[in-house]
């Protein structure tokens, strides 16, 4: 779950899993976090919705233990 101040600078950032705070310095998230933005579209119950939330390095490593078929992961040449 993401905050804004007036000047829409991000003030906050919490995991909406397990909801703790996760560093923020200068508007910039400083730890890892998985990051979803995602609009639903035709032939689903949610159409024209948009979920968005955070979620913190841990509660992601939790989360992708119980998949059934593993995440796909590969390297990036360079970190952004």
């Amino acid at each position: 779950m993401r905050k804004y101040n007036v000047q829409k600078q991000l003030t906050e950032v919490k995991c909406n899993v397990c909801g703790r705070n996760m560093k923020l310095e200068q508007g910039m998230v400083k730890e890892g976090c998985f990051i979803a933005d995602y609009s639903w579209g035709y032939f689903s119950s949610r159409d024209g919705m948009r979920h968005q939330f955070d979620v913190c390095e841990e509660c992601y490593d939790n989360l992708v233990k119980g998949f059934s078929i593993p995440v796909t992961e590969t390297e990036n040449a360079e970190l952004i």
